[in-house]
């Protein structure tokens, strides 16, 4: 009989170790196959929330926020890429130039979830792909709508989400709620509401904590 976890996966999806440890988690999830069924639940982490309608260079951005030189910048693009490629998922690093807001993203990732039929997962894995491999802007209404259409979301309704303030206080409420569980950064995976995996790690990581944590009791599971 096959346990159940859930797994509170917060991130942004201008973050790069946020898509390898996502790639990690799914390589774990078919190594484990049918032996653990997860809950997987997306959540809103905004790396820079005051960042302006225009975005900002990158590299100006991390020298700024980390003091980062050009040299190491350059080093820790290429990890990226050779993690990223080992889990199967492409980096772009050098079309990729500018930073963005995310939070419109993150506003129609909490309605994806109420769409059903993994369809959060779907947006989410898109929406990583438009930033990072296609190299588009994720504050820009009209490519959040094609990564919408891509995963058979209905356009017309995201559009009248993004016209409002629909999901805001959802996501600034669930943004809240893990700053103040102690989340500073991300990825941060959080399995059953209490064991806590940070960083994009390898899958082996993610599969030996799927297999070692036990599961929700059953109406925990049911509740979830």
């Amino acid at each position: 009989m096959s346990k159940q976890l859930r797994i509170d996966f917060v991130s942004d999806v201008s973050c790069p170790w946020c898509a390898i440890g996502l790639k990690s988690l799914e390589q774990a999830l078919l190594n484990v196959g049918e032996d653990v069924r997860v809950d997987l639940h997306f959540q809103p982490f905004e790396l820079n929330p005051d960042m302006g309608p225009d975005g900002q260079d990158i590299v100006e951005h991390v020298t700024q926020k980390y003091g980062a030189t050009a040299e190491q910048q350059a080093a820790s693009r290429e990890t990226i890429r050779q993690r990223g490629a080992a889990v199967g998922f492409t980096f772009d690093m050098e079309r990729r130039g500018r930073i963005y807001n995310t939070f419109d993203a993150h506003r129609l990732l909490a309605w994806a979830e109420d769409q059903g039929a993994g369809k959060q997962r779907q947006l989410k894995i898109d929406l990583l792909e438009a930033y990072f491999t296609r190299c588009e802007d994720p504050s820009n209404h009209e490519v959040l709508l094609r990564a919408v259409e891509r995963v058979d979301l209905d356009r017309e309704e995201a559009a009248r989400i993004l016209a409002s303030n629909e999901y805001a206080d959802d996501v600034r409420t669930r943004e809240q709620f893990f700053q103040r569980a102690g989340v500073k950064s991300v990825p941060a995976i959080i399995i059953n509401q209490k064991h806590l995996i940070s960083g994009g790690q390898p899958p082996d990581v993610f599969e030996r904590a799927l297999r070692e944590i036990p599961g929700l009791a059953p109406e925990a599971g049911a509740a979830a």
